[in-house]
């Protein structure tokens, strides 16, 4: 079996990382657009080599397989499945992985479709790590039914959302407007606390509101997934303000929350495994980077 990757980050390392042992015969593929920076192939190809998967020269080399994953940036997703859909043709199924509003899988699919391919709509409902493919997910698509017995197959953690493309990512796009603007909220209020001298009354006071939180915990993972993967996530949220904007609501709180996802990805800090060190380093850094 042929499977290829249009683009290696973390997403579509995770996925075969844990595939690539289900598919001992199988072939992987993968290119990136990191391949042609000179600052970044170096590492790109590794990670690729490292795998045993193979590095594409372009996208069209990955047009034969009949897996075709697309794990970009958020704001790449129709421009890469534009870069590859000259090539493909039937048999191919290219599943998009990325976080992006409905809409922009909807323009996906009408373009992957008019080239002769399937398309899928799957959305990521969980961290890729440490489960990798075996992620819980959501598929849309009019051949999502008939496939979701061969994922599960694979191992996939799979459930079929409807048969029009974007009612899985609809799905991941409404729910990340709570978890993602939960993080921000966190961050941003401890934050805020600590520089108004009252951190320790904050996260009291919080803790006995929210109990069913564990303070002992949350506010550290908080600080964890947005320092090191706010950028990510704010590109999701983006595209959240789009899904919002679409269904006649306010996407601001959206963006907003990217506001925040960026800036604390762009403090460089990195959490010390004690809250308030953390606390005290991101807030450094964020007045520092103003």
């Amino acid at each position: 079996m042929r499977i290829a990757f249009l683009g290696f980050g973390e997403a579509a390392r995770a996925f075969h990382d844990t595939l690539a042992p289900k598919l001992k015969d199988g072939e992987f593929r993968a290119y990136d657009l990191l391949l042609g920076r000179a600052d970044s192939a170096a590492g790109m190809r590794e990670a690729m080599t490292g795998r045993g998967v193979k590095p594409a020269g372009s996208p069209a080399e990955l047009a034969d397989a009949e897996w075709l994953f697309s794990a970009v940036t958020a704001d790449q997703s129709l421009n890469a499945a534009q870069s590859l859909a000259p090539y493909l043709g039937q048999g191919a199924l290219f599943i998009d992985i990325n976080s992006v509003s409905p809409g922009r899988k909807r323009d996906t699919a009408a373009l992957i479709e008019e080239a002769g391919a399937d398309y899928l709509d799957m959305a990521v409902m969980a961290p890729v790590h440490p489960k990798g493919h075996a992620t819980p997910v959501l598929l849309a698509g009019r051949t999502a039914a008939a496939l979701l017995e061969r994922f599960r197959s694979f191992g996939f953690d799979v459930n079929v959302a409807g048969e029009a493309p974007g009612s899985a990512t609809a799905i991941k796009m409404v729910r990340s407007v709570f978890v993602k603007g939960l993080e921000a909220i966190t961050v941003e209020a401890l934050l805020a606390a600590e520089a108004s001298g009252c951190f320790e009354e904050i996260l009291s006071s919080l803790s006995q509101s929210f109990p069913g939180l564990d303070w002992s915990k949350f506010p550290d993972y908080q600080f964890e997934r947005t320092t090191r993967h706010g950028r990510r996530r704010a590109a999701e949220m983006r595209e959240s303000g789009a899904t919002l904007d679409a269904l006649g609501l306010n996407g601001g709180i959206a963006r907003e929350t990217a506001v925040i996802q960026d800036a604390m990805a762009a403090s460089g800090a990195k959490p010390s495994g004690d809250l308030r060190e953390t606390v005290a380093r991101v807030l450094a850094a964020r007045r520092g980077s103003r």
